[in-house]
């Protein structure tokens, strides 16, 4: 349908333009991330900024990877055309997603917000890794559409920090709420959304191809 390959076309420019932002920021703009380091203040764990910048690179470099491999492979509907580099395409996505939750178990306890924000990190790591495996299972018992699916579940992890982000600035900024509670809120804000976010497109999806039978 026409209106659905707008949507792709609109939801991959998206999120190149944020691919594109997320480098210039992190790598040009501020690469010693001073604002964000000094909001870790008085965290249990001392932070060691050049170790910490290091893997934060190692973090922002494959979350970028992993979010442009997955947009390949979601919004491609050719794929049986060209399975293998589908396949290869999955792989780079799967070491990707590997790396960030590594690099993200590393930073985890040196996370704005304390122990509540670490706790929050180590449990999305966990269920990051769970769901992307689930996905690779279904695939190699050639069950494409519960792969499909849980590959979605794993796609829409990639947009974790964006919307931490966005959540932060709008109660931060916004509202007026501390900065350190507003990342906290936005955590678990964002890890609640982008599981029931994926469940309600199936079933908005599902409803759709009732009502066109």
């Amino acid at each position: 349908m026409v209106w659905r390959q707008s949507i792709y076309k609109l939801f991959a420019f998206l999120c190149v333009i944020y691919i594109l932002y997320a480098l210039v920021i992190n790598l040009f703009v501020h690469p010693g991330a001073e604002a964000f380091l000094s909001h870790k203040i008085g965290s249990e764990h001392e932070v060691k900024p050049g170790i910490w910048l290091k893997v934060m690179s190692i973090h922002v470099g494959f979350a970028c990877i992993a979010m442009a491999s997955g947009l390949i492979n979601l919004v491609s509907r050719n794929s049986e055309k060209h399975r293998r580099f589908h396949r290869l395409n999955g792989y780079v996505y799967v070491v990707s997603v590997v790396l960030v939750d590594l690099s993200s178990g590393y930073m985890a306890p040196f996370a704005t917000g304390g122990k509540i924000s670490s706790m929050g990190f180590n449990l999305l790591n966990m269920l990051w890794m769970a769901i992307t495996v689930t996905a690779i299972v279904h695939v190699r018992k050639k069950r494409i559409v519960q792969h499909r699916r849980w590959m979605v579940r794993s796609y829409a992890i990639c947009f974790t920090n964006l919307l931490i982000h966005l959540f932060t600035f709008l109660l931060h900024k916004m509202i007026g709420i501390t900065y350190v509670t507003s990342y906290i809120i936005g955590l678990y804000g964002a890890i609640a959304l982008l599981l029931v976010l994926p469940e309600v497109i199936f079933r908005v999806s599902k409803r759709k191809k009732r009502a066109a039978v």
